[in-house]
C-alpha cells in the first residue's frame, strides 16, 4: 500500500473510531442523513509536493476534505448537533496528529457551514473542512 493511501485509510479509521456519526469515504450524499450525523472523508489533493535532492524525497501538503452533515430538526434548527460533531472531528484528529507516525502533521481549516435541501429527502445541515495531511515519501506511488 502506497504511504498515501496508508495515511488516508489511517485518517478513515481515526473518524470512524473517533465520532459518533457514521463515516464513509469518498461516497456520495444519500438521500437521508442518519439522526446521529453523517461525516464524508474524500480523498482531496495531494499537490504538488516540494522536493529534496540526495536522497530524493518529497513533502507534500495534502489536502484532504472532510464533510459533515447533520439533520435538520422538528423546530428547523440543529446547528448545536453540527456544532457538537465539528467538535468531535475536531477531537479525534487532535488525538493523533501524526497518524502513528504515518503523518507529520494534521492541520484543519476552520468549516465552512450551510444548510441543503435534498430532493426527496429532509434538509440536511452541513460542514465542510480542509485538513492537510504533511507527509513525506521518496517515490509518490509506492509505499
Amino acid at each position: 500500500m502506497s504511504k498515501r493511501e496508508s495515511i488516508l485509510a489511517a485518517l478513515d479509521l481515526t473518524l470512524r473510531t473517533g465520532l459518533p456519526a457514521a463515516v464513509r469515504r469518498n461516497e456520495v450524499l444519500p438521500e437521508r442523513v442518519p439522526a446521529e450525523g453523517l461525516v464524508i472523508l474524500r480523498d482531496g489533493d495531494p499537490g504538488e509536493p516540494d522536493v529534496t535532492l540526495n536522497p530524493r524525497a518529497e513533502f507534500y501538503s495534502h489536502r484532504v476534505e472532510i464533510e459533515a452533515y447533520v439533520p435538520r430538526d422538528a423546530d428547523g434548527g440543529g446547528e448545536a448537533a453540527l456544532d457538537a460533531l465539528l467538535g468531535s472531528i475536531g477531537a479525534a484528529l487532535k488525538a493523533d496528529p501524526s497518524l502513528s507516525g504515518l503523518a507529520e502533521n494534521l492541520i484543519p481549516s476552520a468549516p465552512e457551514t450551510g444548510a441543503l435541501a435534498i430532493e426527496g429527502g429532509a434538509p440536511v445541515l452541513n460542514a465542510r473542512l480542509v485538513v492537510t495531511v504533511e507527509y513525506l515519501v521518496s517515490d509518490p506511488l509506492a509505499g
